[in-house]
């Protein structure tokens, strides 16, 4: 990636920045007793509204060993108008011609990653998203088969763990040839983990927009690779010490890709805070609120959510808990079972 004038303008922060922002969120999850319980509330990884940003994070290609592949990772300023946000356009194109190097066997993949985040004043700077269940993403696909890597500080650091992005746009290319349907995490020789899978699941079908989404992705999930090869024994993610979050395509489908994102962050579920932003970027894919995030997880309120759905004749449950009746109806209730 060639640096503009913009993006070198754009520095990073410095060491006492990370220390003053790392110190801020600490002391704002002490002092709103948020380590107490389930946060509500999503923790920011990567804002790509912020041009800076994208100066915190590079760019890797084959070139580096002599292919022909390119990556490109641009700041994309908002658009008021047609209400698109400011983002980074991750964009290149692919190709599998092999350079006259004997020694490289395979080319054909692009990739992004933030930048080692530093120290701070006590130490490595990581991310700790043990609290959360999701990792989030705004993207706009092109349609492309990428895969979000996550590398934490684990052992053996060339470890990554890897799920595919699959947005309502993603194609599963069944026509390709063997060679070029083979990814690299095609070489576990086993049964393919789902979240590697080249086949989106079925909720993934296209709607017809071709706007911006938000995707949830389980970090439970993810799995463990290791230069691109499933490995075992399957560990899992070390969430309170996570070094980078990234994305990738090795698809090896020769041609250009464009692929945009607003946002990266970590989640339990979209909140109420969050919605009017969904709605306003994403439109008729926007995610809707999430009850237990919204209700906070408690047995009370989600009894009182169910009365009100029952009143209007739905019927639903809430992370499989049901509203007991008291006394003798109640006793009979359980006796019928």
């Amino acid at each position: 990636m060639i640096p503009t004038a913009r993006c070198l303008g754009a520095k990073p922060a410095g060491f006492f920045k990370r220390s003053t922002d790392e110190l801020s969120r600490l002391t704002r999850i002490a002092w709103n007793s948020e380590g107490l319980h389930t946060p509500t509330k999503p923790y920011n990884l990567l804002d790509f509204e912020d041009e800076t940003t994208v100066a915190s994070c590079k760019t890797m290609a084959d070139r580096a060993v002599g292919g022909y592949s390119t990556a490109n990772l641009d700041y994309v300023p908002a658009d008021p108008s047609s209400n698109t946000p400011g983002h980074a356009r991750f964009h290149g194109s692919i190709s599998t011609k092999l350079p006259p190097n004997w020694r490289v066997e395979r080319t054909g993949y692009a990739a992004f990653r933030n930048k080692d985040r530093g120290f701070w004043l006590f130490g490595r700077l990581f991310w700790d998203v043990d609290p959360y269940t999701y990792l989030a993403l705004r993207v706009k696909s092109d349609g492309r088969r990428y895969t979000v890597n996550i590398q934490t500080d684990s052992i053996v650091e060339t470890d990554i763990h890897q799920h595919r992005l699959y947005t309502r746009h993603h194609r599963a290319e069944v026509h390709l040839s063997p060679e070029s349907r083979e990814s690299p995490a095609t070489k576990y020789c086993g049964r393919m983990p789902p979240a590697l899978s080249d086949i989106p699941p079925a909720s993934t079908i296209a709607s017809g927009s071709t706007g911006w989404e938000t995707i949830l992705l389980p970090f439970n999930s993810f799995v463990r690779t290791n230069h691109g090869i499933v490995v075992e024994p399957q560990t899992s993610l070390l969430r309170q010490r996570v070094k980078s979050i990234g994305i990738g395509l090795t698809d090896r489908v020769e041609g250009p890709y464009d692929l945009r994102i607003h946002r990266i962050w970590a989640t339990n579920g979209m909140s109420e805070e969050e919605i009017e932003e969904e709605r306003r970027i994403c439109g008729v894919d926007a995610l809707p609120v999430d009850e237990g995030v919204r209700t906070r997880w408690t047995s009370s309120s989600l009894g009182i959510e169910r009365q009100k759905l029952e009143g209007a004749g739905e019927e639903r449950k809430y992370q499989g808990q049901e509203r007991k009746v008291k006394g003798l109806k109640g006793l009979r209730t359980e006796w019928e079972r």
